[in-house]
């Protein structure tokens, strides 16, 4: 079998990473360079790296983050009440690991989206399955999943994410529907599965928010006892738009 017939044999199977390696050391004539055992591992690591990229591509796109942001880009501003430190142990993703929460809160515009997408895209890069959602998106998508007869469907597929990503949580007050939806989807992953909620109100202020006292003693209790949390300070980091004249 010829070079030609191998690389399309690589084609059919798949093995692109292995395509592009051999193809490009058939090009620059560096595969003399390799004994046969040396060229078979490096084509292996090729195929290996290029399946861990694509997987990493995948993951990232089906999270539908609202921005693609990254850690490497925060912004440490002083009256911002954001430490290196913590953001350094976030990203180490051990909390991760122990199914543990994130609560982001803040002023609009501090940059409650932002940070919760970027450890959001590290979890990503580090091959965990993570799914972004606008808290009113989502409880109406669920609302609609029920009427459709697919709740369970929808359910499920929020229950088997690694990561669950809430933005803008409690800036309406939950309904009934809603709350019991919050509540179903905090038993199933509490300890198990991370969450990072990201709202404008104080936790202080979200049993109000749930409404029902006894449901919102429940999910406080599940959330908060298994969170770490972060409160943005600072003013709008938002552009503001020249006036025009």
């Amino acid at each position: 079998m010829n070079n030609t017939q191998t690389l399309e044999k690589m084609k059919e199977l798949k093995l692109f990473g292995m395509y592009d390696s051999f193809s490009n050391a058939l090009e620059t004539g560096i595969i003399h360079d390799f004994k046969a055992d040396e060229f078979t591992a490096h084509l292996i690591e090729a195929e290996y790296d290029d399946k861990s990229d694509r997987r990493i591509t995948r993951l990232i796109k089906y999270a539908n983050f609202r921005s693609i942001a990254q850690l490497e880009n925060v912004n440490y501003k002083a009256d911002r009440n954001l430490s290196k430190s913590q953001i350094l142990k976030i990203s180490e993703l051990r909390w991760l690991k122990k199914g543990e929460n994130i609560i982001i809160t803040g002023l609009c515009g501090t940059g409650k989206t932002f940070l919760s997408c970027a450890i959001g895209l590290k979890a990503c890069t580090n091959c965990y399955k993570v799914e972004y959602y606008n808290s009113n998106k989502l409880f109406y998508k669920l609302k609609y999943a029920k009427s459709c007869g697919n709740y369970l469907k929808e359910f499920e597929k929020i229950i088997k994410k690694d990561l669950v990503i809430i933005d803008d949580f409690g800036l309406e007050i939950l309904d009934k529907e809603s709350r019991l939806s919050l509540f179903e989807i905090l038993e199933e992953r509490t300890e198990k599965k991370s969450m990072i909620i990201s709202s404008q109100i104080p936790v202080e202020n979200w049993y109000d928010i749930i409404g029902d006292k006894t449901l919102a003693d429940a999910i406080c209790d599940r959330l908060i006892s298994n969170s770490q949390f972060i409160n943005l300070k600072g003013s709008s980091l938002r552009k503001k738009k020249p006036k025009k004249d």
